[in-house]
């Protein structure tokens, strides 16, 4: 195979003229490519040219003065896409050989033995393992890139225990740990739910690759994300198992999902309750008109009369239950102005503030220190965080309840936390108690959360509930930051 480049500028580092001159001889009779060799005889200046990257090839003595030929490779071996370099010695040794190449060498030759075939084979070799050492980076910097800037988490595990070797910088920001941290977990580390994490092991030890895992991934502030894991299994060229994941964050598509699922059950109830109200409300309005005829033909001493007062009262009642459910579910109309919101949630806990010292409750607040500021409809919200306040303390023993409320300033949203110690809600029915009328309670409507959802939605914060039986409850409201909110 023939040198292809037309023109190879080559740099003769030596301090020995004669000896440059002979090197030159050499290229010069070397057919098919027209060499440009240059003469430096200087340490320092060799080094700043091997880092100008001026030419194409440097041929290095082994003898250089005070220093080696050694010494400059050290020293130019950190070079970002240095050109190849290529010792030559007046006698063979191995150890040079051996060290010359483990600073970056890309041949080594020894003088005594040189003429132009064998230089110009060593040239050719070396400028093709350049090239194709610079396509290999190149195409390893473009999957780098493509690896570190992935939206997705990505890993690389050994071992079957999964133990993370490589991780992308979404998967830091994910997990909230650094990379030297993340290298010494293991994925299971991070899956709380215990039969998910058999079942994945079950598949990782038969080898089997995993396909659009749905699964729950805890980060290291507890927080539960809704994720898509898929594992390929291989082999690498030691006969390591190596296992390749991409994880899918899709926590914003769940509670999407989830909001529009309540839009729509809440709208859907709207219409039933409009229905109802009008249904029940015709009958009623006859038996109201009925009963206070009756009430204007009997006389004030007939013992009819309390009886007919019992028919009004109930009416009355009933009338007033049919107003309040209609309000409950109307578009509201909101005046929206700036609060902080910490004001906001104090001013609503100032509301149960009775029930929690009738009920001997302990209340943990943790308060980020400087105001963060939404636009709210101050009364409106001050309902929604009461609902929620009475329905903690509702749902905890007196003299044992502790009520813990939080506000904090999160990355991409200012978030309050409610959490009580109270009997917590069973699994079954999480997806259900913000629907109207759904309730746990002997005496309850089924309205307070249902209320609380609504307003809450209406100012674009989300609103989440996790809960454990006998492991208490917490609700995460989310509010969107808007432009100079925290001041």
């Amino acid at each position: 195979m023939m040198l292809t480049q037309e023109k190879i500028k080559v740099l003769i580092i030596d301090d020995d003229e004669d000896d440059f001159f002979i090197i030159s001889d050499y290229l010069n009779d070397i057919d098919g490519t027209q060499f440009v060799p240059c003469w430096c005889n200087n340490y320092k200046e060799a080094v700043s040219k091997i880092n100008d990257g001026d030419n194409d090839i440097y041929l290095i003595d082994y003898r250089l003065g005070a220093s080696t030929g050694l010494d400059l490779l050290k020293e130019v071996s950190c070079m970002e896409d240095c050109k190849p370099l290529i010792l030559l010695t007046g006698k063979g040794n191995r150890q040079i050989d051996v060290e010359a190449m483990k600073f970056g060498a890309t041949d080594y030759l020894i003088k005594s033995d040189l003429d132009s075939e064998k230089l110009e084979r060593c040239i050719r070799y070396s400028l093709d393992r350049y090239a194709s050492l610079k396509a290999l980076k190149e195409s390893e910097n473009k999957y780098r890139n493509l690896f570190e800037s992935s939206s997705d988490i990505l890993f690389i595990a050994y071992n079957n225990e999964l133990l993370l070797n490589e991780v992308n910088e979404t998967a830091v920001s994910f997990f909230g740990y650094d990379k030297n941290q993340l290298k010494d977990r293991i994925l299971y580390d991070f899956i709380p739910d215990v039969l998910m994490k058999e079942k994945i092991k079950t598949r990782v030890l038969d080898r089997k690759n995993i396909n659009e895992l749905e699964i729950e991934i805890e980060t290291c502030k507890r927080e539960k994300r809704n994720c898509i894991l898929s594992l390929l299994v291989e082999t690498n060229a030691v006969g390591e198992e190596l296992y390749r994941g991409i994880i899918h964050n899709i926590t914003n598509i769940k509670r999407s999902e989830q909001i529009n699922l309540q839009s729509a059950k809440l709208a859907a109830n709207e219409r039933l309750v409009r229905i109802l109200a009008h249904e029940i409300r015709n009958p009623l309005n006859n038996i109201q008109l009925s009963a206070e005829n009756l009430e204007i033909l009997l006389e004030e001493s007939s013992s009819q009369q309390p009886l007919i007062n019992i028919i009004i009262r109930n009416t009355d009642r009933i009338n007033q239950m049919i107003t309040e459910l209609l309000t409950s579910t109307k578009t509201m109309e909101l005046a929206f102005e700036m609060h902080a919101l910490q004001d906001v949630v104090e001013e609503s806990l100032l509301v149960a503030r009775d029930r929690i010292h009738l009920q001997k409750i302990k209340l943990n607040r943790l308060f980020f220190p400087n105001p963060l500021y939404v636009w709210v409809d101050k009364p409106k919200l001050q309902i929604a965080f009461s609902n929620i306040f009475i329905n903690a303390i509702e749902a905890m023993e007196s003299n044992k309840g502790e009520l813990s409320v939080s506000i904090i300033d999160a990355a991409e949203c200012y978030r309050v936390a409610i959490k009580d110690n109270g009997k917590g809600i069973p699994p079954e029915y999480l997806s259900n108690i913000f629907e109207p009328f759904f309730t746990l309670k002997k005496n309850g409507m089924g309205l307070g959360l249902s209320a609380a959802y609504g307003i809450f939605q209406s100012h674009r914060a989300t609103l989440e509930v996790e809960s454990l039986p006998n492991n208490g409850t917490t609700f995460i409201i989310d509010f969107n930051k808007i432009p100079g909110g925290h001041l």
